[in-house]
């Protein structure tokens, strides 16, 4: 098994928006906004290559499916569709990949799944014989969305989704498509049944922490639907993966693909071992802790 991360399309959003109540002063000493306040983000993916056999890709990014003017809304920064060119330098195509998960289906993480936006052109569904593997809860919401998060999804993508029988949606721990091999559990905080996936000893921390100066407790995004919530989830599930040695693999990191959590006497987290890229690296599990 071989762990790569993966850049899409990267953004450029507003800095107090991704961190929520913390003050400008506090969140701009760890990443220098720009002059519109906007701050780097990534869109960064984990692909496992050999897991069973199998090329598994968890998630992809924002990708390029925005027309030019949505594009500059949300501060899309490169027009094609820089997931395809990532895994075409880790040696594979998008009709490579077997399996796509998915931890919830906002747009700046199931936008890859289309392909780069063409005048004239219907949004069409790339991976042609990957599964997709979605939690059920948060499946439920993206048919429904609340008028809070309606904007963060794409409304084409769930009856294309159903339209490739190739979707399962998950309830419990384990997937049918990828049985023991990848353990997942849930968190409602950002959105409702936000599916986190842990593979190898490394777990993909999707938007329950976006990267690493997100692993502070008290430090949350504006787009979080339930903030108090998302900090109690948040705590348990750092005191879970520092017991057992779990790396965080951060998506939204502009620098940062892989961590350890670290926390210190006054029980305050923080992560150590910070690595900025996996190029086929063994997974933590296999090595050991170092």
């Amino acid at each position: 098994m071989e762990l790569f991360s993966i850049l899409g399309n990267s953004q450029q959003l507003d800095g107090g928006a991704m961190f929520g109540n913390a003050p400008r002063a506090l969140w701009s000493r760890w990443i220098k906004p720009d002059a519109e306040n906007r701050i780097p983000l990534a869109c960064r993916c984990l692909l496992v290559k050999n897991l069973d056999g199998r090329n598994v890709l968890f998630e992809t990014g924002i990708g390029a499916f925005f027309e030019p003017a949505l594009r500059e809304r949300y501060g899309v920064v490169e027009p094609q569709h820089v997931l395809l060119d990532s895994l075409a330098t880790a040696g594979l195509k998008h009709e490579d990949i077997d399996v796509v998960v998915l931890s919830h289906l906002h747009f700046d993480h199931a936008g890859g799944l289309l392909a780069a936006w063409q005048e004239g052109q219907p949004p069409r569904l790339l991976f042609p014989n990957a599964h997709f593997v979605v939690g059920a809860e948060h499946w439920r919401r993206a048919l429904k969305p609340h008028p809070r998060d309606r904007a963060s999804f794409i409304p084409e993508l769930p009856s294309l989704l159903e339209a490739s029988g190739r979707l399962e949606l998950v309830e419990g721990e384990y997937s049918h498509t990828l049985g023991k091999s990848v353990r997942f559990s849930f968190s409602d905080g950002h959105t409702p049944g936000l599916m986190l996936a842990e593979v190898g000893g490394v777990v993909f921390c999707a938007d329950l922490i976006p990267g690493r100066f997100w692993v502070h407790l008290p430090i949350t995004m504006g787009y979080d639907r339930w903030p108090e919530r998302l900090i109690d989830e948040k705590s348990a599930f750092l005191e879970d993966k520092q017991a057992r040695d779990v790396r965080l693999f951060f998506t939204h990191d502009h620098d940062c693909a892989l961590a350890r959590v670290t926390c210190d006497a006054r029980g305050r987290f923080g992560t150590i071992d910070e690595v900025r890229e996996l190029h086929g690296s063994p997974p933590p599990s296999a090595v050991g802790a170092t």
